[in-house]
C-alpha cells in the first residue's frame, strides 16, 4: 500500500519545444515535441516517487490523451487508480523562445466532468484498502465540478486516517481550508487572494500563515514566495528559508516540486526542518530543469545542504 496518495481532477499531458521566435501569424518552427504527464497531483506524485516514496495517482482518464497519460506515468513506475471520462485528457503547452529565453505557457481548462466522473474518484478513495499516511488533493478544479470538491476529498481522507494535504487556489481553496487540512501550500498571490488584503512583509505573510493555523484550518502553511524562498508556520514554529542563488531555466512545475519533496520527506518521519529543506531543495531544481521537467533526487541531494533555513519566530507556549 503507498504512503502517499495523490488526486488529481484536473489531469493533463504537458506538451513543451522550443521555437526559434515567437512571433504573430507567421508560422513557427518548432523541436520536436516533449510530453510529460501533468497536472499538481500527478507532478507531486511524480516527485514523492522520484525521492523514494511509495506513492499512487487517482484521476480521471479519458480518451487517447488519457491512455497517454496512463503510459507514461506507468513508464515512471508509478501506480495509477483510474477512473473513466467521457471526455478527452486535456494537454497544455509550453514553447520556449530560444532568441530570448522566455517561456510561454498555455493551460487548458478541462472538459466538464459528470458528477458520476468526479464522484468516482472520490469513491476510489474511500474504497482503499489500507490508509495511506497522506492524501495529496492538487491542481485545479475542471468544470462540472463543484468548488467543495477539495472539501469532500479532506473528509473522505479523514475518515480513512489519513493526513490530508491540499494545494489549489480560489473557492477550492477556502472550502477546503473550512474541512481544516494537516498541510496546505499556498503561494502568495493566493493566501493575498484568501485573506483579502496585500501580503508585502514577512510579518504580513507570517499573521495570515498564523491566522489559518490558529483558526483550525491548517495544521500547517507552506507559503512559497518565488524569489524570496519560502515560510513554514505551525502551532509552535515558523521556519524561513532564503531563496538560492541559481539561474533561472523554467519555473514549470516548481510549487508542485516543492510539495512533493515536503510530503516525501514527512511520510518518511524527517524532521520539520528536513522535510522544509528538501522542499526547497525540490523545487530550486525544478526551476533549474528545463521545460516541463520536475525535479530529479540526485539534484535535490546535491542542493539540500546548501539550503539556509532561519527560526524566524519564537515557540509559543
Amino acid at each position: 500500500m503507498p504512503d502517499i496518495v495523490t488526486l488529481t481532477i484536473n489531469p493533463a499531458v504537458d506538451i513543451f519545444v522550443n521555437v526559434g521566435r515567437v512571433e504573430p501569424t507567421r508560422k513557427m518552427r518548432c523541436s520536436s515535441p516533449k510530453r510529460d504527464p501533468g497536472g499538481g497531483g500527478i507532478n507531486v506524485a511524480r516527485v514523492c516517487s522520484r525521492l523514494g516514496t511509495n506513492v499512487a495517482a487517482i484521476y480521471p482518464m479519458g480518451g487517447v490523451i488519457g491512455r497517454l497519460l496512463q503510459r507514461l506515468l506507468d513508464r515512471e513506475g508509478i501506480d495509477s487508480i483510474v477512473t473513466p471520462s467521457h471526455v478527452e485528457t486535456r494537454e497544455n503547452f509550453t514553447a520556449y523562445e530560444e532568441e530570448t529565453g522566455q517561456q510561454y505557457r498555455f493551460v487548458l481548462p478541462g472538459s466538464p466532468l459528470h458528477r458520476a466522473e468526479w464522484e468516482a474518484c472520490l469513491d476510489e478513495l474511500t474504497a482503499l484498502e489500507k490508509k495511506p499516511l497522506y492524501v495529496v488533493a492538487s491542481g485545479s478544479v475542471p468544470p462540472g465540478v463543484p468548488d467543495d470538491f477539495f472539501a469532500q476529498v479532506a473528509r473522505r481522507a479523514k475518515a480513512l486516517g489519513a493526513k490530508i494535504v491540499i494545494d489549489t487556489s480560489g473557492p477550492a481553496l477556502a472550502a477546503a481550508l473550512e474541512e481544516g487540512v494537516a498541510l496546505v501550500k499556498p503561494n502568495v498571490n493566493e493566501l493575498s487572494e484568501l485573506v483579502g488584503t496585500p501580503l508585502n512583509t514577512d510579518a504580513a505573510r507570517i499573521a495570515a500563515c498564523r491566522k489559518l493555523v490558529d483558526s483550525g484550518k491548517a495544521e500547517m502553511v507552506a507559503l512559497t514566495l518565488g524569489d524570496e524562498g519560502a515560510l513554514l508556520v505551525t502551532k509552535d514554529r515558523v521556519l524561513r528559508a532564503q531563496a538560492m542563488e541559481i539561474e533561472m531555466v523554467s519555473a514549470v512545475g516548481a510549487g508542485d516540486s516543492f510539495l512533493g519533496g515536503l510530503v516525501a520527506a514527512l511520510a518518511k518521519g524527517e524532521t520539520l526542518e528536513n522535510a522544509f529543506r528538501m522542499a526547497v531543495a525540490a523545487g530550486t531544481a525544478a526551476v533549474m530543469s528545463p521545460g516541463t521537467e520536475l525535479c530529479r533526487d540526485d539534484e535535490v541531494q546535491r542542493l539540500m545542504p546548501k539550503v539556509q533555513i532561519s527560526e524566524v519566530a519564537p515557540a509559543t507556549a
